[in-house]
């Protein structure tokens, strides 16, 4: 009876763990399974209580840093604007140093040349350098 209680508390703290997303309550669920594993060894509240610590405070110190690294922080993924840059776009309407429009990911943007004095024709392919504001500042592509 003991080990099913271990069991079924393991199974709702990682269920749990769905809402809290940082892999605490899912450390303690796995300690509650192994808990139930103890349970099914020995009859003994102490030991099963002994081993569901040890093994939650285990996993949380070993098991979860890697984990995090590895799902919450992620690659550097640039997001929004920073995901533009460096990508390619087609000119739409002639663009100079103060105002011309691109095609950029599907998207009509305002754009502007990154050099002074250069001006870039429509169906021209560009690199966008950096976005400034709403507008794309782009260079011709080599």
């Amino acid at each position: 009876m003991a080990a099913l209680i271990w069991f079924v508390a393991g199974l709702a703290l990682i269920a749990a763990e769905v809402l809290s997303g940082d892999f605490v309550l899912l450390m303690l669920g796995l300690g509650g399974l192994i808990g139930a594993g103890a349970a099914l060894i020995s009859d003994n509240v102490y030991i099963q209580v002994a081993v569901f610590a040890v093994a939650s405070i285990g996993l949380l110190g070993l098991v979860r840093p890697a984990l995090k690294r590895r799902f919450l922080s992620g690659p550097d993924h640039k997001t929004n604007a920073d995901a533009l840059v460096g990508a390619s776009a087609v000119v739409l309407s002639t663009v100079d140093i103060q105002s011309g429009q691109v095609k950029l990911g599907g998207d009509v943007w305002s754009a502007r040349c990154f050099t002074e004095g250069q001006v870039l024709e429509p169906g021209t392919r560009v690199t966008v350098v950096e976005i400034s504001g709403a507008t794309a500042v782009v260079s011709a592509e080599p």
